[in-house]
């Protein structure tokens, strides 16, 4: 999971590099950052990205002090001092040397024009609360691997944010440029605020950057904030499958928050050891309840699913304990072992990695490694319509990284499979909104806004099974429900899908039913491609219902796995089945009927879409699940 924060001259500068530089803790009052973290035992920061060269910067050199203060507190050159003295000397003003060593436009000119100058973003990067449990309960190797690949997808996720998504901006914004790369500092954090570990990285991006010609500007904060899903599910996704190719492991689905998606944890970690390492979040989920019932009272009505994004974060922000002085990794890592083994016993901490192996190598050997690209990129164009209704690239991508990452269940993939479905959902299930003008040119491709045919479904209310009042469905649980019908489907086509004549190519063979609508009635269907490109595509049709079979298989949630086997009449839309699921719905209407004879009227329809610039992706832990599809 990705989460962003920006960084203001108004003092907010001053608690990165005070708190943040120091493992989230508190520094003490004269003491210089270096040997506050030689004493703490803490690990310094680091530069990353690529234009550090214009800075004389080294990547992985040590950040220091005086460093984060003229960058990420004046958006000045970082050896501003040595260049400052040097021009002095030359016969320059005490304004000119100092307006020399300013990168881009000088802060103070910004300040004159009453407007609060942006210093950077605080993108922190920390991974499912499953492989937390593994990397401080685990052997050094286990802990080893895990960070290794934590940083590798770190550097994995900002270079695509140089590549795909950083510009610069001048003229009001008019004009734009793509620069050599980011100014970034890094510091790796091991615990959270109870002490608890929580393996997170700070990467504090600077808010400037070059033009081709060498001169400094500011990036494009927006663009870059607009695409922070996207770049979530990229480091979920490349840490979650180096750590399970490396210890053989595997992931499922968990719900941590009812109504929003799934984050994919590593099998085996039992709910226990995550529920003893997740202490903030106990805590939040305690102090929402008041928050919630006091919102009922004030409103008369229950929060809808943007509310309840609100009212989580005021929880949280409410829960917040204060700093304490970070300790080194070693003595964290031995108080976490000793507390687990204390409360749960020695043989489930000590066969914790036993376990998940033989979790992962049960679940990896019923996966396939291929992917269905067409199955995906419907599923994923209609995903991202229900939550969104209207959406741009960005949503898609970050929506087919997760339909990986929930199908793969931690096997690798062929690079670039995830900017290949969102071409793909783009191109033949979205419609695009934007319309083309004459006088002025397109829209950058992100900016497009983009649409899609699919049903829309109403709201309904759900009736927890703990007593507590219903609730009203999220757009995930609308997603997931009507997906149901476009698998069906989908299988229903390949149950009945023609033999391809011997001697005749396999890449004749037929699309799929829901690719086939979009063809001109004389243009031959292209095969039904299983995987990348550049792999080998040509697969009998009994092998490309076998993959269909596979990639549904892996792709639907876990409570629909159990008892599920090979034969079709097990599966869903079966007549036993049915009837069970119409007892549930009878029931749950029941249970709504009696809720709404003894509540007020509920206000208006709230299936209004969001603007298209606000993230409906919540991702409320480590990120990610894959929501479904609804059907045509």
């Amino acid at each position: 999971m990705v989460s962003a924060a920006k960084i203001t001259r108004r003092n907010a500068w001053r608690y990165y590099v005070r708190g943040v530089a120091f493992g989230d803790g508190r520094r003490p009052v004269g003491q210089s950052l270096k040997d506050a973290q030689e004493k703490a035992g803490l690990p310094p920061g680091w530069w990353m990205g690529l234009g550090l060269a214009a800075l004389g910067l080294r990547a992985g050199s040590v950040v220091t002090e005086r460093q984060l203060e003229l960058m990420f507190g004046d958006l000045r050159h970082p050896d501003a001092d040595r260049i400052e003295l040097e021009r002095l000397e030359a016969g320059d003003s005490p304004e000119e040397a100092r307006r020399a060593t300013a990168l881009g436009q000088p802060i103070e000119e910004t300040e004159q024009r009453k407007a609060i100058p942006l210093l950077g973003i605080d993108f922190t990067f920390r991974a499912q609360a499953s492989l937390i449990v593994l990397w401080a309960l685990g052997d050094e190797t286990v802990r080893r691997v895990i960070e290794e690949a934590h940083e590798r997808a770190i550097e994995t996720a900002l270079r695509w944010l140089e590549e795909e998504v950083a510009e610069v901006r001048w003229s009001s914004g008019s004009k734009r440029a793509k620069p050599p790369g980011l100014i970034v500092a890094a510091f790796k954090h091991f615990e959270n605020r109870d002490g608890f570990p929580l393996l997170h990285t700070h990467c504090l991006v600077l808010n400037r950057a070059q033009r081709p010609d060498g001169a400094w500007y500011a990036l494009d904060t927006r663009r870059l904030l607009r695409n922070v899903v996207a770049a979530g599910t990229l480091y979920t996704l490349a840490m979650t499958t180096e750590v399970c190719e490396k210890l053989g492991l595997a992931t499922v689905p968990r719900e941590v928050t009812p109504g929003l998606r799934p984050v994919m944890e590593i099998a085996g970690v039992d709910q226990e050891l995550i529920d003893w390492s997740s202490t903030r979040r106990q805590r939040i989920e305690q102090a929402l309840e008041g928050i919630t019932a006091q919102y009922v009272k004030d409103h008369g009505r229950l929060p809808d699913e943007r509310a309840r994004h609100g009212l989580g974060w005021w929880a949280a922000q409410n829960t917040r304990p204060a700093k304490k002085t970070p300790r080194p990794l070693e003595q964290l890592r031995a108080w976490w072992r000793a507390s687990a083994l204390l409360r749960f016993g020695q043989d489930m901490v000590e066969e914790l990695l036993q376990r998940c192996r033989a979790a992962g190598a049960a679940i990896r050997a019923q996966i396939s490694p291929r992917v269905d690209t067409v199955l995906a990129a419907v599923d994923v164009a209609a995903i991202v319509y229900t939550v969104r209704r209207v959406f741009n690239r960005h949503h898609i991508l970050a929506e087919a990284r997760r339909h990986l990452l929930e199908t793969l269940r931690g096997r690798a993939f062929t690079s670039g499979l995830d900017d290949y479905i969102a071409d793909q959902a783009l191109a033949r299930h979205s419609r695009r909104l934007t319309a083309a003008r004459e006088d002025r040119p397109d829209p950058a491709p992100e900016l497009l806004n983009y649409t899609s045919d699919f049903a829309w479904l109403k709201r309904w209310w759900i009736a927890d099974a703990d007593g507590k009042p219903p609730r009203e469905s999220s757009r995930y649980e609308r997603a997931q429900v009507a997906s149901l019908a476009v698998q069906n489907a989908i299988r229903d086509a390949h149950t009945t899908l023609p033999t391809v004549p011997d001697g005749a190519p396999a890449a004749l063979g037929t699309a799929t039913l829901t690719e086939r609508h979009d063809q001109d009635e004389h243009e031959p269907a292209p095969p039904h491609a299983v995987d990348h490109p550049s792999r080998d595509a040509a697969l009998t049709p009994k092998q490309r219902a076998e993959a269909v079979h596979a990639h549904q298989q892996a792709a639907m949630p876990q409570e629909h796995l159990e008892g599920r086997t090979t034969d079709p009449a097990t599966w869903l839309r079966t007549p036993e089945n049915l009837a069970r699921f119409a007892k549930f719905t009878l029931e749950a209407d029941a249970r709504r009927r009696l809720f709404e004879r003894t509540q007020p009227e509920p206000e208006a329809d709230t299936d209004t879409p969001a603007p298209a610039d606000q993230q409906q992706h919540h991702n409320p832990g480590p990120d990610q699940g894959r929501g479904a599809a609804p059907g045509r």
